[in-house]
């Protein structure tokens, strides 16, 4: 088995204490049968029995394996091992072979894809979104040791071949980043063509399809696949998709309403006050609570057209590589369809767009055109993170980004108003 990770994953340590947050907090762990019971005997006799036998408790959802118990959280939402100093005392104590699969491994995220396992970086941890988004190279994958993934068992499998879906998807993912990769139209103009080679593939790429394994289909199939994507690499259709972009006009009133409206859904249900201070920080800075969604949308574009000629570039490395990094994290191979994971992977860069351009050191950034710009630069990475850990893999989000999204050419349509937000 060989391993491999964008260049930023290569790089990453934990800083621990260091870190402005904590991955110990706002989380539910499970605890698989087998570390529980090696924790159970590394505490066995000595201080640390009775804690571990108080805080950690059967799954009271009757699960077994990987998800048997559940560790115990304080008030305040953090991890009950959590010590005073922002460490795990358990991992302090005991060793990192005892912590929950899902402690040891974060913020790393495992695939396999066939032999190969690759190791990409959620950026719910400050760390990784600063490693991410800030270093020109980041997003360059090179071979790294198997150990530097501490647990490849865990990864997640992709490509097993068994059906067309996962028999192609290495394929497909390699020509959507290379599409993301361009950089000889703008960002949103390689969305747009992202979002029309998803719907063009949809015809006969999806999960269950028999396109590829029905005769006298089966070559027709692979031949269609691969002039698609011929296609989409070839700079002239690049260029004219952005010329239809740039034709289109449509409202953004319902962009900078859904952006709104993500953010305002989470409030209730989040206890960082890192994450409250800053949502109530962008939404202020929007016009407050009673501003509309025109309204809001009108500064937005203000602001970006100011940003753009100050930072551009790098505000476009900022997304570029977020981009770049989902389609990394996120198999597209878990989406009901390749438009549907496109539609996300867009709606999750609207959402940080809009946070990024409300931000208020962002907002006073602008007013001051001297400032520099590790100024942005850390406004950028709380924005990226917080809403990483906050709101991108929040069930109630999914839920709502499922339902927006509808299906086919409805997915879409909604897709290009989105697009035309970033």
């Amino acid at each position: 088995m060989t391993a491999s990770a964008p260049r930023y994953m290569a790089r990453f340590r934990c800083i621990a204490e260091a870190c402005e947050d904590t991955c110990c907090a706002g989380l539910t762990v499970p605890i698989s049968e087998s570390r529980w019971s090696l924790l159970r005997q590394k505490v066995a006799g000595g201080p640390d029995e009775a804690r571990v036998a108080a805080l950690i408790t059967p799954n009271p959802d009757g699960a077994t394996g990987q998800q048997a118990g559940i560790l115990g959280k304080r008030a305040d939402g953090h991890c009950a091992f959590l010590d005073e100093t922002k460490l795990c005392s358990l991992q302090s104590r005991y060793g990192e072979v005892v912590l929950p699969d899902g402690c040891s491994v974060f913020p790393r995220v495992l695939t396999r894809w066939g032999a190969q396992v690759e190791m990409a970086g959620s950026l719910a941890c400050p760390e990784t979104a600063r490693l991410c988004l800030l270093a020109d190279d980041a997003l360059v994958r090179e071979p790294v040791p198997e150990a530097q993934a501490l647990r490849p068992q865990m990864a997640r499998q992709v490509a097993s071949g068994d059906d067309a879906w996962t028999a192609h998807a290495d394929v497909v993912r390699e020509a959507m980043l290379r599409l993301l990769a361009r950089r000889d139209v703008p960002f949103a103009a390689r969305l747009y063509a992202l979002g029309r080679m998803a719907l063009e593939l949809g015809d006969f790429f999806f999960p269950g399809t028999t396109a590829f394994t029905d005769a006298p289909a089966e070559s027709d199939a692979e031949a269609r696949l691969a002039n698609l994507l011929r296609t989409y690499d070839a700079p002239d259709t690049l260029h004219t998709l952005r010329e239809q972009l740039e034709a289109l006009e449509l409202p953004g009133g319902p962009w900078a309403g859904i952006c709104a409206a993500v953010l305002r859904s989470r409030e209730a249900h989040v206890g960082s006050q890192r994450y409250l201070s800053l949502v109530r920080g962008v939404r202020e800075s929007y016009g407050g609570a009673d501003t509309t969604p025109d309204d809001a949308w009108r500064l937005h574009v203000t602001r970006r057209e100011a940003l753009t000629a100050l930072h551009g570039e790098r505000v476009h490395q900022y997304f570029q590589h977020h981009a770049l990094n989902h389609v990394l994290r996120h198999p597209f191979t878990e989406a009901a369809s390749l438009l549907n994971a496109v539609f996300l992977l867009v709606l999750r860069a609207s959402v940080v767009r809009y946070v990024l351009l409300g931000h208020p050191a962002v907002v006073a950034l602008l007013g001051t055109p001297d400032a520099p710009v590790a100024t942005l630069d850390a406004a950028a990475v709380e924005s990226f993170q917080l809403v990483a850990k906050h709101v991108e893999q929040a069930p109630q989000f999914l839920d709502f980004a499922q339902g927006l999204a509808g299906e086919g050419p409805e997915t879409f349509a909604r897709l290009l108003i989105l697009v035309k937000g970033l």
